[in-house]
């Protein structure tokens, strides 16, 4: 009986931790697509002000600009997409890749 009980126990215990682990894979909210551009936006002002004297800053600001236009007008893939190669300009790695 006792060995019953152990197995039942072991049993509820690896299921409960299936349960927990499966409830913290869906527990990464996905971001949009505007707030995507939002955190890029964030982190090339940011970057800005740490590597204002990169060789190519006045093409990484006009990518931003570009970037932020292509996102305010409902093209956020493109915007996105300007948004990180301006942040490559600056010499910084682009955070919080859309998935």
């Amino acid at each position: 009986m006792q060995r019953v009980s152990i197995n039942l126990v072991g049993a509820l215990l690896g299921i409960a931790l299936v349960t927990v682990a499966s409830g913290e894979a869906n527990a990464k909210v996905a971001i949009t697509r505007i707030e995507h551009c939002t955190n890029l936006s964030h982190q090339f002002d940011d970057a800005l002000k740490t590597h204002a004297t990169a060789t190519q800053v006045t093409a990484a600001k006009t990518l931003q600009r570009r970037g932020n236009r292509y996102c305010a007008n409902n093209k956020q893939a493109q915007g996105i997409r300007m948004l990180a190669n301006a942040l490559k300009l600056l010499g910084v790695t682009p955070t919080d890749l859309y998935p």
